[in-house]
């Protein structure tokens, strides 16, 4: 059945036994681009309270009332949001580590459900943090629990980008 058809008929286009090497290391690789993608939060937290404290100094302290918003929530979410539901499918550590996000069509996922994606993983890794990570070594499209939630799949990029996809 064609990549189209399966789309159609609302089946999932992805399939572990036709194209194993679209799962290939999936779990290792997203692992690494967790670690990047921390340390570039950390970069952009920084830098956002640099220029928040900068600010404060030019406004007379008035700016620095924007502490008491939470950054490390509204950074993240906007990070992940706009790289992960723009074109390239993938935040920098993502792309890094050759791996690209979609939904189980095969569409791409857009800003709000790459926002709605971080978010449900921050939640469900703070009540079950071991089940978020133990589903994806049980699972055959090596899915967390979150992916599976939203409907999403991370695959290795190269095999897409082969095949036109």
């Amino acid at each position: 059945m064609a990549q189209r058809d399966a789309v159609y008929y609302g089946e999932e286009v992805f399939d572990p036994v036709r194209e194993p090497e679209l799962f290939s290391g999936v779990l290792s690789k997203r692992v690494l681009a967790f670690i990047v993608d921390v340390i570039l939060l950390g970069v952009f937290e920084l830098l956002t309270v640099l220029v928040v404290f900068a600010l404060g100094i030019f406004t007379l302290g008035f700016a620095w009332l924007l502490f008491a918003l939470p950054f490390f929530a509204i950074v993240a979410v906007l990070y992940v949001a706009l790289t992960l539901g723009g074109p390239k499918a993938a935040t920098p550590g993502m792309r890094l580590a050759g791996v690209t996000i979609r939904f189980t069509n095969g569409e791409r996922i857009g800003f709000f459900f790459a926002a709605a994606h971080v978010i449900l993983y921050w939640v469900l890794l703070s009540f079950l943090t071991p089940l978020v990570l133990i589903v994806g070594l049980l699972s055959n499209r090596k899915r967390l629990l979150h992916d599976m939630l939203i409907g999403t799949i991370v695959l290795n990029a190269d095999p897409l980008v082969r095949t036109r996809r």
